[in-house]
């Protein structure tokens, strides 16, 4: 959740005290409310004794495969003026024919001292996770002086009837507070001996190659290939190369592991400075080309032999492509190679990429993930494939795997 001031309070965001909101209570615990709040929670009427406008915000399947819902309130910077304040957000979320499994969430935001004459608003917004069905939400809001600001509104999370088979990674009629953090480790998975072995080459780099700074739409779709990659249990081994294009620099290095280590990984993203190159490379003529090239030859160029190598990450526009006759002397591996190419937008850069070309060298199967359902299927797919090489054994240098970019 996040609080922002408006026009008259210079569009200050109170980052340092909004924190996510506190979940009270999950179905089967005790919570404590106070009698006030509840009477309001409990009466479904619209209150506006602190004015405000509340527009809930429909349900979204995101990249981690979870519906992410949410509302956004404005409060008038004049309802708000004087000495500091607080306001109180408290709201319970109950699924359809379940009135006796409400989840509640709290969160308290400090105002600052806001000038008479300010004007504008104070924005604020929340988001929880919740499984397929329909829920009511409960909602409100309070500040020091006890005025109450309340909303109620239903919501429904539905897969659309071409998406049924996606699994998602939260039950139906589950609701849970949304994780903000990008690295947090992956639960054990049950592995056998003797599994799939897999090499990935991940670009962490943002959408927009001129970006200064790393928002975290430019990473979950990369983190959540990952996640979805280290769910299944055919795969036994690990080998990941995070590296940077921007920074012509690996920023991570995994060697063959049961396990990927995210936090690690998130670790070293964080180091990333997006717009900083050394000076030796800016000096240096088509360097980025020279450093795809290097990278591709040196890590498909393995002892470890995996059973596939995949490319993940952003389009890579580089003013030269990598030399063809560069990569042709390791055209022959006898491993299926992928591409998942990540482009929120692929149709303002429709063209094939330098990765995309690179790989083609390998006759590579490349899709485009744009969306959740992107991701899934292409990631089901791909497996499948791996699988299918590797059980067979009639996978063939130089010969499509019966796909290509998508």
């Amino acid at each position: 959740m996040n609080l922002r001031l408006g026009e008259g309070a210079g569009l200050l965001w109170l980052a340092g005290v909004a924190h996510a909101q506190t979940l009270l209570f999950a179905s089967g615990g005790p919570v404590r409310i106070q009698a006030t709040d509840m009477a309001v929670l409990e009466e479904q009427e619209v209150r506006k004794d602190l004015p405000c406008s509340v527009t809930p915000e429909k349900p979204e399947l995101g990249f981690d495969l979870r519906f992410h819902a949410g509302y956004e309130v404005n409060v008038p910077l004049k309802e708000l003026s004087g000495e500091e304040n607080q306001l109180t957000v408290l709201f319970r979320v109950t699924p359809e024919g379940q009135k006796d499994r409400p989840t509640y969430f709290v969160q308290h935001f400090r105002v600052p001292a806001i000038d008479d004459d300010a004007r504008g608003d104070a924005t604020l917004s929340g988001v929880f996770d919740i499984g397929e069905g329909s829920y009511h939400i409960d909602w409100l809001m309070r500040d020091r002086a006890e005025r109450v600001c309340s909303f109620y509104w239903d919501e429904q999370a539905a897969l659309a009837p071409k998406d049924k088979q996606i699994a998602l990674t939260i039950p139906a009629a589950a609701v849970q507070a949304t994780d903000a953090e990008q690295f947090r480790d992956e639960p054990p998975v049950e592995r056998p001996a003797g599994g799939l072995r897999l090499k990935l080459l991940v670009n962490f780099a943002p959408q927009h190659w001129d970006a200064a700074a790393f928002r975290p739409i430019d990473t979950i779709a990369l983190v959540s290939i990952l996640r979805q990659i280290s769910r299944e249990p055919r795969f036994s081994s690990f080998s990941i190369v995070a590296f940077n294009m921007q920074e012509q620099r690996i920023v991570y290095r995994q060697k063959s592991e049961d396990k990927i280590d995210f936090p690690a990984l998130g670790e070293a993203i964080r180091s990333i400075k997006l717009g900083t190159v050394d000076l030796k490379k800016l000096a240096q003529k088509h360097s980025e080309t020279e450093f795809l090239s290097n990278l591709i030859l040196k890590e498909m160029k393995t002892d470890d032999h995996p059973d596939a190598v995949v490319f993940a990450g952003p389009k890579v526009m580089l003013d030269e492509a990598v030399p063809e006759e560069t990569l042709k002397p390791l055209a022959d591996v006898d491993y299926p190679v992928f591409y998942m190419n990540y482009a929120l937008n692929p149709q303002s850069i429709p063209w094939r990429d330098s990765i995309s070309r690179a790989i083609k060298v390998f006759k590579g199967t490349e899709y485009t993930i744009s969306r959740p359902r992107d991701l899934w299927f292409a990631v089901s797919e791909m497996v499948a494939r791996i699988v299918k090489s590797k059980q067979s054994g009639q996978f063939k240098p130089g010969v499509p795997q019966g796909g290509g970019s998508r």
